[in-house]
């Protein structure tokens, strides 16, 4: 567990981030995690323990059978066969996130515990593991000051480079107003926000009803979060936020012209064309080895906002393999697939 006397003051916090950032340059990015040359960096995936998981049961999560026995865990066979993997597709270092297992509860005591609960675990796998590692700060929304303080907590610690928060707060959008305080602070810090389909089925029993919840509801509830950030114009109002959308976005890149010409009668208050606003967040390249969606992801978003992802441990034996391959074999110049899998990473999360 990570010791309340650790978290610095603001202040302190802001002089502790310039001298570490200092640092990172002068000796080669982020302290314990440079990359050796042509390693490729994941932006997404997953690690939680049995205990944690018994957290969320115990706090009146239903789905935690999707997480168990998958490989995520950290004992010593599960670490070692994960490192195996990363290392059989020249993976150098992976970002960890909570979500789907947000810590998102209408309690304020069951959301502090189980982000809480989260953060120290990945504050133990990155000690044990600094070179191989990054996280996201899990955030017990929708309580905000609350969020503040874990964030504050957990960004004096080596290796978290943003936050994680599901495709929705329970029953809230994302974009809600009530949450720009979290996007202000971590505009502030120019970090990372991650965000992940929480298994919800975008609330929609013709999804859940029918067992599609991972198959679409996942990407619809990726495509529900993109737009709901487009439409607010949450990238212009805090522009040093980098945000992260999961799965390339969902529909977003099949829906690109259609958005432009029909938000100008159905959203006429969007602050500009969603294809401008699209291209001001990025967007990682999971989506199970299918070469016409990278493809179209590369087309319509472009190679220079796309991020490398696995999605571990979700895409499992072959399928975590064709995940690196797959960038190789849709058309793209060498320049393009070096910043997809290197260099757009790199740039986001701090690391060179």
């Amino acid at each position: 567990m990570i010791d309340d006397r650790t978290k610095l003051s603001r202040r302190e916090a802001l002089r502790y981030g310039s001298l570490a950032a200092a640092a990172g340059w002068l000796f080669g990015g982020r302290l314990g995690a440079q990359t050796p040359p042509g390693t490729t960096i994941d932006v997404h995936g997953h690690v939680w323990t049995n205990e944690y998981l018994d957290l969320m049961d115990k706090f009146g999560k239903k789905d935690t059978w999707v997480q168990r026995n998958k490989g995520a865990g950290m004992g010593d066979e599960e670490m070692h066969k994960h490192l195996e993997m990363m290392d059989s597709v020249g993976i150098g270092i992976q970002a960890l996130s909570i979500c789907p297992q947000a810590p998102h509860f209408a309690s304020k005591e069951n959301a502090v515990t189980a982000a809480r609960k989260a953060n120290d675990i990945y504050a133990e796998v990155l000690q044990k593991w600094p070179a191989r590692f990054l996280a996201y700060v899990a955030l017990p929304l929708p309580h905000v000051d609350e969020s503040l303080q874990e964030m504050e907590r957990m960004f004096s610690h080596k290796g978290f480079v943003g936050a994680t928060i599901a495709t929705s707060i329970l029953d809230k959008s994302i974009a809600d107003e009530m949450f720009m305080p979290v996007y202000q602070e971590l505009n502030r810090r120019e970090s990372v926000l991650f965000i992940h389909p929480g298994g919800y089925g975008a609330y929609s029993p013709l999804i859940s009803e029918y067992h599609l919840t991972w198959m679409i509801g996942a990407p619809i509830e990726d495509t529900i979060a993109v737009m709901h950030l487009i439409t607010r114009g949450i990238p212009q109002k805090f522009p040093k936020l980098k945000i992260i959308n999961t799965h390339l976005g969902g529909a977003l890149p099949v829906l690109m012209l259609r958005l432009d010409n029909i938000s100008t009668w159905e959203y006429p208050s969007a602050p500009e064309k969603p294809s401008i606003t699209a291209r001001k967040m990025w967007y990682d390249t999971v989506g199970h080895g299918y070469d016409p969606a990278l493809k179209a992801a590369v087309d319509s978003i472009g190679a220079d906002r796309l991020v490398f992802g696995t999605d571990y441990p979700y895409e499992p034996g072959p399928l975590f393999k064709r995940a690196a391959d797959y960038v190789h074999e849709v058309g793209l110049k060498k320049e393009e697939v070096d910043r997809i899998l290197r260099g757009n990473p790199a740039q986001l999360l701090r690391v060179s």
